[in-house]
């Protein structure tokens, strides 16, 4: 593990007036990049040949580093150019996916926005799932064997997937037909099923809201609210019922895409204080606990009781539907703001008062 007396050693030999906002060249890159830029940042993208040409159409990378696989971003090479440029990271989900949060812990070296301890209990659902409930959040109910279904449930795998080979069973015999159809079209792997995940799937609208908290101001924020447009299973409804049935359908959840929602404002005050008291606990289990962008993924029930099934601690490809400004940033800070901008006027507000410590880990 990189102490954290390292990461502030390598900030103290930056130059303040020229910090660089850094990232890999994926997920919501193109929104951490322009909000940097926005507040007067350079910027450095870390990517593969192959998405090279998202960051030439959309020229918000002052520098490109290209890599030919995400597993060279922790080479000494690659760290050392960063770190000349004096370089802030900021994690998203592909850091999580392709990284992977054991080797962000143990051999990044680079100051990152965020507590990468918190990336590693999100990653983990047994840690995830003691987080939230300790904060006094409503969860579904989990399994940990498919012998023990006995309602509708939701089959997950660990990590930033994106909802990709995600299916739903009632029971242990639809789960071993299924699970065997879904390695038998690819979807999933057989070594997917030793890390299977169980949730009870509740019936209801997912919304996902997006929140930031400021160690500068002890604030917890709420920047915007979205909700996934996943494949198969939001287009299946365009083929009638016959047909999905000669067909057999598995319905699959990856996401592409995502859509802007706004709650009705009665369910805020639930939604913020959900938010304050998960930041709250994040203290106790890894101090100093949340800094910056998070979301919780809720189902919201007809009878408005939220359940939370998961928690990302960085910022999520849900907010890009809010770059330029989203309803909830528009009501706090007027035009303009959102999520990738809000993190990079916090970077800003911390040079300036020089607390940047407080920010990376």
């Amino acid at each position: 593990m990189i102490p954290k007396n390292e990461i502030n050693d390598t900030l103290r030999d930056y130059d303040p007036k020229n910090i660089t906002v850094g990232t890999i060249g994926s997920h919501s890159a193109l929104n951490i990049f322009k909000g940097a830029k926005e507040e007067g940042f350079k910027t450095v993208c870390i990517c593969k040949k192959e998405n090279e040409i998202i960051y030439k159409r959309f020229p918000l990378a002052d520098k490109i580093i290209l890599i030919d696989d995400y597993s060279e971003f922790l080479d000494e090479k690659v760290q050392q150019q960063l770190k000349q440029l004096n370089t802030i990271l900021v994690p998203h989900g592909s850091f999580n996916a392709y990284v992977g949060t054991n080797q962000m812990i143990d051999r990044l070296e680079l100051p990152m926005f965020g507590n990468r301890q918190l990336l590693h209990w999100e990653t983990n659902r047994e840690k995830q799932k003691e987080w939230l409930q300790k904060a006094g959040l409503r969860l579904p109910k989990t399994f940990n064997d498919p012998e023990e279904i006995d309602r509708l449930v939701i089959a997950k795998f660990p990590g930033a997937m994106g909802g990709k080979g995600y299916f739903i069973v009632e029971s242990a015999k639809a789960f071993h037909t299924k699970s065997a159809d879904m390695v038998k079209r690819g979807h999933i792997t057989k070594q997917n099923l030793e890390n299977i995940h169980f949730q009870e799937y509740i019936i209801g609208v997912n919304a996902y809201p997006l929140y930031f908290y400021s160690p500068l101001t002890n604030e917890v924020e709420l920047l915007g609210m979205d909700r996934r447009y996943e494949s198969t299973v939001d287009s299946i409804g365009k083929i009638p019922a016959q047909e999905q049935l000669e067909i057999k359908v598995n319905p699959t959840y990856t996401v592409v895409g995502n859509f802007p929602i706004v709650a009705r404002e009665s369910l805020l005050p639930e939604i913020l204080t959900m938010a304050e008291n998960v930041v709250k606990l994040s203290k106790q289990i890894a101090p100093p606990g949340m800094i910056g962008p998070f979301c919780l993924e809720t189902v919201i029930t007809d009878d408005l009781k939220i359940y939370t099934f998961e928690i990302s601690a960085r910022i999520v490809a849900g907010s890009n539907v809010g770059i330029g400004t989203s309803p909830y940033a528009y009501l706090k800070y007027g035009e303009g703001m959102y999520m990738g901008r809000r993190i990079a006027r916090e970077i800003k507000n911390a040079v300036a008062n020089k607390e940047l410590e407080k920010l990376v880990y």
